[in-house]
């Protein structure tokens, strides 16, 4: 399917793990760091679910363990990957319909949403970054350069 979606999909399992990975060996960190986490997974989840028309099990803002989020970012992740492997062009263009959480009724393209889940970790994953830098830790770095280019970008000396 569409380079762009397998790339961004790529490193939102890339950055979802190095994130996982920095919270494991981070401990004493704020736990804001971990409920972030927790939502961007939740929320990939529940627009997955939204995707395949089915009720999620998880609200956007689920309170989960570290354990907990990992099993959850690998069963997005497989279920990311399968949607954008066998998405065709007509299948990018296709309507959901749903209702957010706020209980207001939308209608967006497949390929909006699938935008949308690869994006939205991003925001917050900064977000933890931030919270683990405030506790004295030292954040995973996600930046989309530094996955494709397998080094982290420059930081502050």
């Amino acid at each position: 399917m569409t380079s762009y979606l397998t790339k961004l999909v790529d490193h939102l399992a890339w950055a979802n793990e190095h994130v996982l990975d920095g919270l494991r060996t981070a401990p004493g960190t704020d736990p804001r760091s971990l409920q972030l986490l927790a939502h961007v997974l939740g929320a990939e989840h529940v627009w997955l679910s939204r995707l395949a028309e089915r009720p999620p099990r998880y609200a956007v803002w689920p309170t989960l363990s570290l354990d907990e989020c990992v099993a959850l970012a690998a069963e997005n992740v497989t279920e990311l990957r399968s949607w954008v492997e066998h998405l065709t062009p007509a299948d990018l263009a296709r309507e959901v319909a749903y209702t957010n959480s706020a209980g207001r009724a939308f209608r967006s393209t497949v390929e909006d949403i699938v935008l949308h889940v690869a994006l939205h970790g991003t925001y917050h994953r900064g977000q933890v970054a931030l919270v683990v830098r405030g506790s004295g830790g030292e954040p995973a770095p996600t930046d989309f350069i530094a996955f494709v280019r397998g080094a982290p970008a420059a930081t502050r000396q």
